[in-house]
């Protein structure tokens, strides 16, 4: 991501070091966000990739946040999507947490923009779909199948857990949800599930 940006820090070391320079490149990436930046397409991949990676929900909104302002929330969110599709478990519990940014961001950062002024409005896969339902309905069957912990951990927060926002074919679904994640061996997860049910 450093080099597809074009940030000024010096290459990656390779163990010691690595937090500091973590920290280094992401205050590179926030002060050239504010002083503007025309980004590729190149780099709206490198952003999504860098926002599925980073395993910090906070942190992560730095990589989404210049993505949904140059190239829209929908195009964003059909990455993700396709993240949480087919991505390896560590992909598909970052592209949840990423997820959450996506979802609740405006565009807040005008002096970031696509080079190429199509950029938000070009075609995706899912192109007529209603990407937060099909989130719902791919996160809650992911949840139900995927036993990977953080997987879980990271899509829970986000699921609704009330029949009235499925369709009618999936309220079993949101039922073997509930149940699965009421007896869940993980205490988070016990205890998240009680806040989001009847939501």
């Amino acid at each position: 991501m450093a080099r597809i940006l074009g940030l000024d820090v010096p290459p990656a070391p390779d163990s010691a070091g690595r937090h500091e320079w973590e920290r280094d490149v992401r205050t590179a990436w926030r002060e050239t966000c504010l002083r503007g930046v025309r980004l590729s397409e190149e780099a709206f991949d490198a952003l999504i990739e860098t926002a599925v990676h980073d395993p910090d929900p906070s942190f992560n909104r730095q990589f989404v946040e210049p993505a949904v302002n140059a190239f829209g929330q929908r195009r964003v969110q059909a990455a993700l999507l396709g993240r949480l599709r087919t991505g390896t478990d560590p992909e598909r519990a970052g592209a949840a947490r990423a997820w959450y940014w996506s979802a609740v961001l405006s565009s807040r950062m005008p002096r970031v923009r696509a080079a190429d002024p199509d950029a938000a409005g070009r075609a995706e896969p899912d192109e007529g779909t209603d990407l937060p339902a099909a989130w719902h309905e791919t996160a809650l069957r992911e949840f139900v199948r995927n036993e990977h912990l953080d997987v879980r951990r990271c899509i829970l927060p986000l699921l609704p857990l009330r029949k009235s926002a499925y369709p009618p074919e999936l309220h079993d679904l949101v039922d073997t949800a509930v149940t699965t994640a009421r007896a869940h061996p993980d205490a988070y997860i016990r205890h998240r599930v009680e806040h989001q049910v009847g939501d």
